[in-house]
Order: structure tokens, then C-alpha cells, then sequence
């Protein structure tokens, strides 16, 4: 089977970790945490929306009250989502598209798993990035191409 016609459903990460909407901002960072992943999806039969670490982030720099503060207030919504069964590149190009790093895989509208841009770079390997041994001769001390 050739990459362009591998299914979203050998690379994605399931079960997908999934919260209420009234779930605190505060338990789903704990959540996060705990489980070491970079998203929740929020809804376990219907997906209403996604929220991320950079949500999370967001939360804390806008001073927003944590403990009270339910994570429908900084999710994501609507959700942009594959199917297990649709190949990989198209996930890749919908992540893309859409710019975003976390999509959910879904089935008859239930999340079942979830795939990021890291499960796309670890898929890819030949397109990873390689860096130079040294800079080179027109870049100057401190900068990176």
C-alpha cells in the first residue's frame, strides 16, 4: 500500500481523550497533563468542539478564572475532522487548509481517534527536516536557515 492510499486509521492515536463542555479549564489541563497530549476533544457521541494546550495558554495569559471557567468559553468550534478510512494525505492537506495541528478522527460522527502533525512527520520520514553540519558562509553568527 503506497503512502497516498494509507487510511488516516494506521496513524492516528485512539482512544481519543475526550471532556464535557462544563469540564474547568483547570481539569483539562490536568487532564492534559496527565495523559501528555497537546488536545481534548469536547463531547464524547458528538464532538462540539476541540481544545487545545495553546487554548489553555491563551486562558492564563487573558487572566480568565481558571477553577470556574468552563473550557466551552476557549474551545474551538466547529471541528474540522477526517474519517478513519480516508488516506493520510488528505488529512495532511486538511490540517493544512484549515491550519490547524489536531484532527479528530471521526466515524458515523463519534470521535475515534485524533491525528496531528507529529503523527504526519513520524508517517513522512523521508520528508523530515535535515540541518546543516555548519552554517553557511553568507549567514551570520547566531542565525539559522
Amino acid at each position: 500500500m503506497s503512502e497516498k492510499e494509507t487510511p488516516v486509521e494506521e496513524i492516528m492515536s485512539s482512544p481519543v481523550a475526550t471532556v464535557t463542555s462544563d469540564t474547568t479549564i483547570t481539569e483539562a489541563a490536568q487532564v492534559l497533563r496527565e495523559k501528555s497530549i497537546g488536545s481534548l476533544v469536547v463531547g464524547d457521541e458528538i464532538i462540539e468542539g476541540i481544545v487545545t494546550e495553546t487554548d489553555v495558554v491563551g486562558a492564563v495569559s487573558e487572566g480568565l478564572d481558571l477553577d470556574s471557567t468552563a473550557v466551552e468559553e476557549i474551545m474551538t468550534d466547529p471541528v474540522v475532522t477526517v474519517r478513519p478510512n480516508e488516506p493520510v494525505y488528505v488529512a495532511g492537506e486538511r490540517m493544512g487548509h484549515n491550519a490547524v495541528k489536531k484532527l479528530p478522527v471521526t466515524e458515523d460522527g463519534e470521535p475515534v481517534g485524533i491525528v496531528t502533525t507529529t503523527d504526519l512527520a513520524h508517517f513522512f520520514p523521508r520528508n523530515r527536516i535535515t540541518m546543516a553540519s555548519r552554517p553557511e558562509r553568507d549567514v551570520r553568527e547566531g542565525e539559522f536557515e
